[in-house]
Formats: C-alpha cells, structure tokens, sequence
C-alpha cells in the first residue's frame, strides 16, 4: 500500500463541504483546542485524553506526558478539571462539552436527557492524571457514551486516543 492509502479518512460523518475539504478536520480541531482553552485550566497539549468503551459505558482518562513542562502542576490542573466535569455531570451539566465540542456533539443530547442516577460515574486520580469511569445498565444510554467518546477523540485528534477494554468484553455492533 502506498503512503497516500495509510491514513484513511472516515467519509460517513462528512457533509459534501467537508469532503471536498480535507483540512475541515484540522480546523476543527484547531477550533476544539482553541475554545478547550476557556474550559479546561491544563495545557491540552501536554496531555493525552483517552477514551475506552466498556460493555457498560466507558473510561475517560486525561494523562499528563512525560516530557510535559509543570508535569506536577498539570496532573493537579487535571485532577481538579475531572473533579469538576465529574460533580457537574452528575447534576446534568454538560456545559463544558457543548462549549468546547458543540450543541450538536454526537451522544451528547441523550446524555443531557438522562436522569439523575441513570449513569454512574466515578472519579480516580492515577499518577500522571485522572479518570471518570461512566456505567449505565441502560443500553441507549451506553451507546451515546460511545458516540460521545468518538466524537472527543476525532476532536481531539493528536490529543486522544482510544484505550482498550480491560477484558476485552465490548462487542462490536
């Protein structure tokens, strides 16, 4: 395969403007990392947000890099974000998402509908940053979580990747 065949581009999210632009992602991402600034107190760049679908939801990691300047300053900027994001979801907030991401963020509006307790979410400091671990036994709401998830790590672009599940229980639909 050819170098120009390495990077495919995923055409089945794309209006016709955004198809005959192929720098529409990057503007968009560059549009994500700009209006991130205003709602997230950590460098984006000196992070790596990860995004693994579990049968029951998923796992949102925001990991400081090794070579980060402030490593310790933006572990501790991360923790205190995932806190916040974590105490604002539980009461239906997702005003950081929208503001970042877009009122028309895939997953996003089905997240909002849910009620109080329908999705749990756990916060968990790790070493080099923090985790929200979301589980819902509600199938709908599962699958916005993953649409949610896919929308984060194509905005995010070199700033997020996809985790793997820890028992490789997801199912592919």
């Amino acid at each position: 395969m050819g170098a120009a065949h390495a990077q495919t581009m995923d055409h089945s999210r794309m209006d016709h403007g955004t198809h005959m632009n192929p720098s529409a992602p990057d503007q968009r991402q560059a549009g994500v990392a700009q209006r991130g600034k205003d709602v997230m107190p950590f460098n984006l760049a000196a992070t790596t947000h990860i995004f693994t679908k579990t049968a029951q939801g998923g796992v949102q990691q925001v990991v400081v890099k090794q070579d980060a300047d402030n490593a310790a300053e933006q572990i501790h900027l991360t923790r205190l974000h995932l806190q916040e994001i974590r105490d604002q979801f539980l009461t239906g907030d997702f005003s950081g998402p929208t503001s970042i991401h877009g009122q028309d963020m895939p997953g996003l509006s089905a997240l909002k509908a849910a009620r109080p307790g329908q999705i749990a979410i756990a916060y968990k400091a790790l070493d080099d940053g923090a985790e929200l671990r979301y589980v819902t036994p509600d199938a709908d709401l599962v699958s916005a979580l993953h649409q949610w998830f896919d929308a984060q790590l194509s905005d995010h672009g070199k700033d997020a990747k996809a985790g793997h599940a820890d028992h490789g229980a997801m199912h592919q639909r």
